[in-house]
C-alpha cells in the first residue's frame, strides 16, 4: 500500500509501553490515517470515529466490542471498527502492520 502526496508526523503515536506504534499522515484531501506495527500481545483500543482497520503484515484476531466472537483478519484483510466503541486485538506470532483510516 503507498500513500502520494501526503503530510507524515514525525512523533509517533506509543502505546502499551512501546508494543504498539503508530505515525499518522493527513492525505491532499483532508483524511487522516495512522500507519502502525502491533507487537505480539492482547490490548483494547477505544474509538470516538469509527475505523477501518487494513492489514498488511501478518495476523490478528479482533473481538469488536459488544461481540464475544474473535475473528481471524490475515495480511490483505480488513474490518470495520464501529464509532464510540472499540476492540481488542490479539496478535500472537511476529508483529501486525496496519493502516487505520478514520472515517
Amino acid at each position: 500500500m503507498e500513500f502520494q502526496n501526503v503530510t507524515a508526523l514525525a512523533e509517533a503515536n506509543v502505546y502499551f509501553d512501546g508494543k504498539v506504534i503508530s505515525h499518522s499522515i493527513l492525505t491532499a484531501d483532508g483524511a487522516k490515517k495512522t500507519l502502525g506495527v502491533i507487537l505480539p500481545g492482547e490490548y483494547h483500543f477505544g474509538t470516538e470515529a469509527a475505523e477501518l482497520m487494513e492489514i498488511v503484515h501478518g495476523t490478528c484476531s479482533v473481538v469488536i466490542d459488544g461481540t464475544s466472537e474473535a475473528k481471524s483478519y490475515p495480511n490483505g484483510s480488513s474490518f470495520n471498527v464501529p464509532a464510540n466503541s472499540g476492540f481488542t486485538i490479539t496478535v500472537t506470532e511476529d508483529s501486525c502492520h496496519y493502516v487505520c483510516s478514520f472515517l
